[in-house]
């Protein structure tokens, strides 16, 4: 109980979140590099990525993630510096750091054991490319140098060709800012380094910095553990206060730091020296105001109470002069749950009334009517932006299989690269939390078992390196994401050998290409004794689709031979509510989502034709459709013998086909909450979840598709051809 209301614990639970958003910025940055595609600001936001999460890791007396993250900035300032070039080699060896970065960051916030083996082989490799680049290392001093008494200047000039930067282009809508900023011992103790944040400081403008010895006292007096040296900037930008003051938030409570903006009458021009009355500071905050109307961004030695910072990224944009940074306020997802939860009431009992209403006879247009209609607008609207607060896009799941890719490549000895896209697809957070793992053995396996060696390819006539291709986007209500690689493709007559072989269908079974791509989700398909020839696929396959289909969701696959092979996941954007029809079936009331629904049928006896016992078809519109009965499907009646009179409804497959369901009614068109199903109940095919409706009775929640798919493994081979809509 003590720890809960330790200050620090909360500030360090802070800090492992900003090295989150941090080691997104850093990854997006190295990509951008590997892309080909970067330029100086997009290397500054690798440089100063892993710089933050070094002074951050500092304060806290992280020395793992402290000696590493400097190892690692030491490189990068020599890529900044334009000394160093960041070819093929050392991106591999940038992407492997920060990779390590993240594990060292996890480590830590775990407290779980430091991988020193690791460690190491990567600070030789860094080091490999300091000495390959003729760049000395700084941190070395293996060199006695004599010592020869020498002036020293403490005024930092920024030269507009220092190390070979260019401070951004002013515009008309630059503002000046002066700066005092004056560290604490502990600011050096935590392996911060005023130099390197004063020079961030260039990247947003024009800046002259005088250093104030004021203070300093005889050498005799002197003690090196006291910090005495305060600096003095003025800075001409066009970004907000809020952004410079993201320079220093690793040092909040480090330093006296005060930054101001000069008044728009004040006619000032920035000189090399600071006039000499801005020098005068032995407190800092009281010579700065003398000449600035109103303070804008004052950060003390205690740190603030609430934080509102920019987004590693937006920073960057902003450094080139683009527009202000959004402010974020951080929330505890417990807090989040909680009030999704009372949503989730709220559309109950929004439920209960109308249907209480419609109970009591009133008319449509009385004022309770009326009122209803605007109720139930307001509470979609709130649900709709708690789903919102809830949403979060995929990017950082992909970043994560980047890693995935590039750990099995090297594994296997193979030339991969990964393709993402539609990394800003937002998804509720469950959802992308409980994916990362099937994703993840679906990238290995396309990786390992999918790809082909580059000297099969290049004997096939692809190019040597393979491409695994990742990508998101909202279809229907619904988020699909795909994992395809143009691979060899799947072997179907030797995955319908070994599934024969393993007894898992008949000798004589006559399957088509789509059912034998299901026999790799069987529960038992295995193919480890003949990963070549197969290219693997299946290997706990089993296990992914079970992963899926707890989230509501389903996976199909398509392959080419040759051309490769492609699994989409079809996933409800949230699993709190959904839009749904309320249906009844043989006496119980159910609900289906209404996103695959296309249309209400109702039959005439001349619209089914039994094409053999026990499997029949609709004439849609001159195209023949699988037929099925929702309730001898569910086991709640015998299939029925008269159609004429009943209600079908035509459901859309992801991939385009198209069933009918018959049904006996359909009740309404509503919102339900969505109830998951305790593990210890029994998880019926079809059943996705369940739901509390208006008059408090609990109706199952069902996946189409699924009882679809069920229904033709109940017949077996003779239904083969129907979920295409053809006929044999």
């Amino acid at each position: 109980m003590a720890e809960a209301n330790d200050p620090m614990a909360e500030i360090r639970a802070s800090f492992f979140i900003e090295c989150e958003e941090l080691l997104e910025a850093l990854q997006d940055g190295l990509q951008t590099m590997d892309d080909c595609a970067a330029d100086s600001e997009t290397i500054n936001i690798v440089f100063r990525a892993v710089h933050s999460i070094k002074g951050g890791a500092g304060a806290f007396g992280l020395t793992a993630l402290v000696r590493f993250a400097h190892r690692f900035e030491t490189v990068l300032d020599e890529v900044r510096g334009g000394r160093m070039t960041a070819d093929g080699q050392a991106l591999k060896v940038f992407f492997q750091a920060a990779d390590h970065v993240s594990d060292l960051v996890r480590a830590s916030r775990e407290e779980g054991p430091i991988p020193e083996d690791e460690t190491k082989t990567l600070l030789t490799e860094l080091d490999a490319l300091l000495d390959e680049a003729g760049v000395t290392d700084p941190d070395s001093n293996e060199e006695e140098i004599e010592f020869q008494p020498m002036s020293l200047s403490l005024d930092l000039d920024f030269g507009d060709d220092d190390d070979g930067f260019l401070p951004p282009l002013l515009g008309t809508s630059a503002k000046e800012f002066r700066i005092a900023f004056t560290p604490y011992a502990e600011l050096f103790e935590t392996g911060n380094e005023p130099f390197l944040l004063l020079r961030n400081l260039q990247e947003l403008g024009k800046v002259s910095v005088a250093c104030d010895l004021s203070q300093v006292p005889e050498l005799a007096k002197l003690t090196p553990e006291i910090p005495v040296l305060s600096w003095a900037v003025i800075l001409t930008t066009e970004v907000e206060e809020s952004e410079i003051a993201s320079v220093f938030e690793f040092v909040e409570g480090l330093c006296s730091l005060t930054i101001i903006r000069v008044d728009g009458s004040d006619t000032f021009e920035p000189t090399e020296t600071p006039p000499p009355g801005f020098l005068q500071m032995p407190e800092p905050e009281e010579a700065l105001l003398t000449a600035v109307e109103t303070p804008l961004v004052v950060t003390a030695a205690e740190p603030a109470r609430t934080e509102v910072k920019a987004a590693p990224a937006a920073t960057a944009k902003n450094a080139a002069g683009s527009a202000a940074a959004k402010s974020v306020v951080r929330v505890d997802l417990d807090r989040i749950e909680r009030l999704v939860n009372l949503v989730g009431e709220l559309v109950i009992n929004q439920a209960m009334l109308s249907q209480s209403l419609e109970h009591a006879g009133l008319s449509l247009h009385s004022d309770a009517m009326n009122g209803l209609e605007e109720f139930q607008r307001l509470t979609r609207d709130i649900q709709d932006s708690v789903m919102m607060i809830r949403a979060q896009p995929v990017k950082s799941l992909f970043q994560r299989m980047s890693r995935i890719v590039r750990e099995a490549s090297a594994d296997v000895g193979k030339d991969v690269r990964l393709i993402t896209e539609g990394e800003n697809t937002e998804v509720d957070k469950t959802v992308i939390e409980r994916l990362a793992d099937p994703l993840t053995h679906m990238i290995r396996n396309a990786v390992d078992h999918g790809l082909e060696s580059s000297a099969d390819r290049i004997a096939t006539g692809k190019p040597a390196q393979g491409k695994v291709t990742l990508t998101a986007a909202h279809r229907s209500g619904r988020v699909v994401i795909e994992v395809s690689d143009d691979g060899g493709g799947i072997n179907r007559p030797k995955v319908l050998e070994i599934a024969v072989n393993k007894g898992l269908v008949p000798a004589d079974v006559m399957l088509s290409d789509s059912e034998i791509d299901n026999l790799l989700f069987l529960p038992g398909f295995s193919t480890a004794s003949v990963v070549s020839d197969l290219s693997g696929r299946g290997v706990g396959m089993d296990v992914v689709r079970t992963s899926i289909q707890s989230l509501g969701g389903r996976i199909t696959t398509t392959s080419n031979p040759g051309e490769g092979t492609k699994f989409s996941i079809s996933l409800p954007l949230t699993l709190a509510v959904l839009d749904g029809m309320v249906i009844d079936v043989a006496g119980e009331t159910l609900v289906l989502p209404l996103n695959v629904v296309i249309e209400t049928l109702t039959l005439s006896a001349g619209d089914v034709e039994m094409v053999r016992p026990g499997a029949s078809v609709v004439r849609i519109r001159g195209e023949f459709v699988p037929l099925f009965d929702l309730g001898e499907e569910l086991g709640y009646r015998s299939g029925v013998s008269d159609y004429a009179g009943l209600i079908v409804l035509l459901i859309a497959y992801d991939d385009g086909h198209r069933a009918a369901l018959i049904i006996d009614d359909i009740q309404d068109q509503r919102q339900v909450v969505i109830k998951g199903l305790d593990d210890s109940f029994y998880r019926a095919p079809g059943v996705a979840a369940a739901t509390i409706l208006g008059d408090g009775q609990i109706a199952l929640i069902l996946d189409p598709t699924d009882i679809i798919t069920n229904a033709m493994g109940h017949t077996g081979a003779k239904q083969a051809n129907l979920a295409t809509g053809t006929l044999s």
